[in-house]
């Protein structure tokens, strides 16, 4: 192998020699604008061939070059002086033999299995499949396929190409491409892709007591550990024979080879090097302008039976039996084996996400504890006795919700409502709030554990160094024209001014706030909503203005209709707005241009997080902060932008209760419509693939795209998979103290979750192109933030939302340690009588209830009344408890901050076994190095003469063992 341009990474790939010696026939490829038969490959013959059935063969084929079709390129001038250099080139036996093969490779084609994922010599392994439809082709197209390819045989891989006949619409070619070892090595060689050098000799004692109890939940050995464990090393193609290479075909796994082959792909360039449109380069662009249809790696076997070629792995199978099965939900993942198939970045996130859901026990384990303890405690619930006591209740009249079309009620009419709140607005709602701003730190910890784990033992040590310098994205490379030095690297290197950088930011800031003011704008009209509805089901339920419940049912109520409805249209709006701005967020990224693939997915999630983020939460914040918060006093109510629409209030039972409601249907809705987006949608795709594939079970179709009819799991694919569980994550701990079966609830949607993810992955998509990923990226630090939120805002839950801590003043202060007359207590007195309402937005007309023969009504607040020197001011037990409410949140704040640092200062993010075998790995590639490096010298004098030389060369003679591996580090 002969290197003639090129360097990594920057504007060209490296040029493979056409005299190499794997490349006798320029890859048995040669260029075509179209093809019958595929185009004629050179193979190995397993048995040596006599003279005389070459020469018999040889008359044959120079008889019949003349006759092939014109779909085999024999009608192209390119072709014919191409093909006759090579013959000419060739002597003896060897044009012979060479004649023959390419004949015999024809002849042989309809013979090999269509399960193959081999060329058709049955021995070059196809790492890639670019398709193409030529009869939506023009010339401008074929053009670009005829100089892409030919570039990508310059720089070394080998193509074949499959006749469109082999395809079920009778339209689409597919060009396999290979990648020779000479490539895979200098390219693996420029990624810093990690091999091994010897066999890990450290013993694993990781075994646990009563580890037998585990034994149904194991997955078989050689699932779990589907390699050896190694001690590895950067690869360095100088030095392959440092290397543990045993054969040269397996040495790199699948998921290497297509990385490697699509890192080829994304850089090569389809213009004449005479054109200069540097801009023209990567599948990417060929792929969005329609010269390809689609670009993917195969999958290494159907996932329902096992590969008939005895050569291949057939880990799809087994990946689909042990790990895609809802029946399997029990069992641990095989992640070795889905690094291994997939790559570490799908691996990492199949890691994250079944560590979250294992932790997720704990948290629902503990949150259905204080729901059963709210229900049990049921009884005990003495202000809801006292709501719903005919005489205590029954006697209280309370004030209007709204203007005009509301009535007097009585407080009794909220009896059910009082009951349903005590379920989550309980003792138990403060503990569980403590308990899951606990939970979340020791979740974040021990995954940075195990995530640490995972990192040596997928050789991801060290990695976004790697990444940061050697993986530029192919369009920042193409899109910035300008050029400067890279005072590390001393080459000219692509950038993007700062007065650009600075303008894109700009347009993107001012993009992002756009949308999240529309969002905001949409909130305000579903509060607008709920004002105006409020009074319409009021109206609606109602039969008399005082002395009956205004309910059409025992558990109807108008601000429980108004909530769900409310809620309803709002999840209608999230929706609409995800689908919206999906698009948009991706837009604006590319805009941006950013550097590296970490930084266009750092770009991307800040994005889409903070969209996500208020388009989720923002109704929840607005129940549970601002909702009765608010709304004045009767005589003088507050109005929304001074508008006729009063501020909500809350219900007497609380605001918690519908907080509870708006996250039930948020949350719920959202994992039920993401479970049907992910599971149903494949399938009937997939199904409809199949009606189409009936007719031809054995074609090409059936095997390379019936399979890969759907891209869901690439880039951004993972990507959302990320940002649906973050979301839910929010979910689970920004609001759990209002409903402590949240986490019961994300746990069953997770172990749904992880298996159709599996199962999409492994049965319904193409194989994605294998790319590495040390971490969760982005991911971690808003984890981390929204850990830090949940705590504030479940502390104001508990203060201000719900009603626990004004019940615990009145007890202990008021109520001589006794909750009898708390109703009472609470609810302050207004008289309607003596009411001036010329203050009123609408003041030309009166209420409903203005002519009522009703004196006093009660509302919700502390309030002096009326008569007093302080006629409607709050009064001392209101600056009592907002007191009480400041000092419990401080009090909470402290308390699990506290112990979340000291959790995090005990908890070592490194597990001390994995950093002595990281200690023991760098050593050994030091001492191993510096050993195969006195050999290599020995070797050499050897060479030149100086056998006379017995003794160990000392190339530091003066230094110990050690010293010198220190020096050579």
């Amino acid at each position: 192998m002969h290197r003639i341009t090129g360097r990594a990474g920057g504007d060209s790939l490296i040029e493979m020699s056409p005299s190499d010696s794997f490349n006798d026939d320029i890859n048995g490829y040669h260029q075509h604008a179209s093809s019958s038969s595929g185009s004629p490959q050179q193979e190995q013959s397993p048995s040596p061939l006599t003279p005389d059935v070459c020469v018999e063969t040889c008359e044959s084929l120079n008889t019949s070059l003349a006759s092939l079709a014109p779909s085999d390129h024999s009608d192209s001038p390119h072709f014919e002086a191409q093909t006759l250099d090579r013959i000419n080139t060739l002597t003896g036996l060897s044009r012979k033999r060479a004649l023959f093969l390419k004949f015999r490779s024809r002849i042989d084609k309809q013979q090999q299995s269509k399960d193959s994922v081999f060329f058709r010599d049955g021995e070059r392994r196809i790492d890639f499949v670019l398709s193409y439809d030529e009869d939506k082709d023009g010339e401008r197209k074929q053009e670009r396929r005829k100089i892409y390819e030919a570039n990508l045989v310059n720089v070394g891989l080998e193509l074949e190409t499959e006749d469109k006949s082999e395809s079920d619409d009778g339209k689409t070619y597919f060009v396999k491409i290979h990648a020779p070892w000479e490539v895979l090595a200098t390219y693996a060689d420029v990624l810093k892709i990690k091999v091994p050098f010897k066999a890990n000799d450290i013993p694993d004692n990781s075994e646990m007591p009563m580890n037998w109890l585990s034994t149904p939940f194991r997955l078989p050995e050689h699932i779990m550990h589907p390699e050896p464990d190694y001690f590895t090393a950067p690869f360095n193609k100088s030095k392959a024979d440092f290397f543990l290479i045993g054969d040269k075909d397996t040495f790199f796994p699948p998921s290497v080879r297509n990385r490697i082959v699509y890192y080829i792909l994304s850089r090569c360039s389809y213009f004449r090097d005479e054109c200069g449109d540097k801009d023209k380069k990567g599948i990417k662009r060929l792929l969005n302008n329609s010269t390809y249809t689609a670009a993917f790696p195969l999958h290494d076997s159907r996932y329902w039976t096992r590969s008939k070629d005895a050569n291949c792995e057939s880990e799809r199978y087994n990946l689909h039996k042990h790990w895609a099965r809802f029946f399997c939900f029990f069992k641990e993942q095989p992640l070795n084996l889905i690094r291994k198939y997939y790559g570490e970045k799908i691996g990492i996130y199949f890691a994250w996400l079944g560590f979250y859901t294992e932790m997720l026990l704990f948290a629902a384990i503990v949150g259905t504890i204080c729901f059963v303890h709210g229900f049990l405690t049921y009884g005990d619930n003495e202000w809801s006795k006292e709501i719903c006591n005919e005489t205590i209740g029954g006697n209280i009249v309370m004030c209007p919700l709204c203007d005009k079309k509301c009535g007097y009620w009585k407080l009794n009419s909220t009896c059910n409502s009082s009951w349903q709140s005590h379920l989550f607005d309980n003792v138990g709602t403060v503990f569980f709030a403590i308990f899951m701003g606990i939970w979340v730190t020791l979740f974040l910890e021990f995954w940075k554990r195990r995530q640490a784990r995972l990192e040596y033992e997928w050789d991801l040590v060290d990695f976004e160094e790697e990444q940061q310098q050697l993986q530029l994205r192919p369009e920042y490379e193409t899109k910035c024209t300008n050029r400067k030095l890279n005072r590390i690297t001393q080459e000219m290197e692509p950038y993007l001014p700062i007065t650009s950088k600075c303008a894109r930011s700009c347009l993107s800031g001012a993009t992002v706030l756009l949308w999240i003011s529309l969002i905001i704008a949409c909130i305000i009209g579903v509060i607008a909503y709920r004002l105006a509805v409020y009074a319409a089901f009021a109206s609606i339920m109602k039969d008399s203005a005082t002395a009956h419940l205004q309910v059409v049912g025992p558990y109807i109520t108008p601000q429980l209709a108004t909530s769900v409805t409310a809620s309803c249209i709002n999840f209608v709006i999230i929706m609409i707005l995800n689908l919206m701005y999906e698009r948009v967020a991706v837009w604006i990224t590319d805009m941006e241009i950013p550097k590296t693939h970490l930084e266009y997915e750092n770009k991307l999630t800040v994005k889409m997080f903070l969209f996500q983020f208020v388009n989720y939460y923002s109704s929840c914040f607005y129940v549970a902060f601002f909702k009765g918060k608010f709304v004045g006093y009767p005589g003088k109510y507050a109005y929304m932008f001074n508008s006729n629409l009063r501020n909500e209030e809350c219900d007497p039972g609380g605001c918690l209760i519908e907080l509870t409601t708006q996250l039930v249907i948020v949350m719920t809705g959202k994992q039920v419509w993401g479970n049907i987006q992910e599971a149903l949608v494949p399938w009937l795709m997939n199904w409809w693939g199949s009606r189409k594939a009936r007719n031809h079970p054995e074609s090409l179709y059936s095997r390379w795209e019936q399979d890969h009819d759907l891209q869901g799991f690439g880039q951004l694919g993972l990507f959302y998979e990320y940002l649906e569980m973050v979301i839910q994550f929010g979910f689970i701990t920004l609001f759990v103290a209002s409903f402590p079966l949240a986490p019961l609830m994300a746990l069953i949607n997770n172990i749904i979750e992880v298996r159709v993810d599996a199962w999409k992955l492994t049965t319904q998509f193409r194989r994605p192109v294998a790319a590495k990923a040390h971490s969760i990226g982005a991911w971690e630090e808003i984890l981390n933030g929204m850990a830090v939120l949940s705590v504030v805002t479940n502390a104001f839950i508990v203060a201000f939302t719900s009603d626990m801590i004004p019940r615990l003043v009145y007890m202990y202060a008021y109520g001589e340690m006794s909750m009898k007359g708390y109703i009472n207590n609470s609810l302050s007195v207004f008289n309607i009588s003596a009411t001036n309402w010329e203050n009123r937005p609408d003041e030309d007309e009166n209420p409903y209830w203005f002519n009522s023969s009703i004196t006093t009504c009660r509302y919700r607040d502390y309030r002096y009344p009326p008569g007093h020197e302080k006629e409607y001011a709050h009064n001392m037990q209101f600056w009592h408890i907002l007191a009480a409410k400041l000092a419990f949140i401080i009090i909470m704040e402290h308390v699990v901050f506290l112990v979340k640092f000291f959790v995090a200062w005990m908890i070592p993010d490194v597990p001390s076994d994995v950093r002595a075998r990281v200690k023991r790995e760098r050593y050994l590639v030091q001492e191993y190095l510096h050993n195969y490096e006195v050999e290599k010298l020995k070797i050499q004098l050897s060479q030149n003469g100086h056998n006379e030389c017995s003794c160990t060369p000392m190339i530091y003679p003066s230094l110990t063992k050690h010293e010198v591996l220190s020096e050579c580090l």
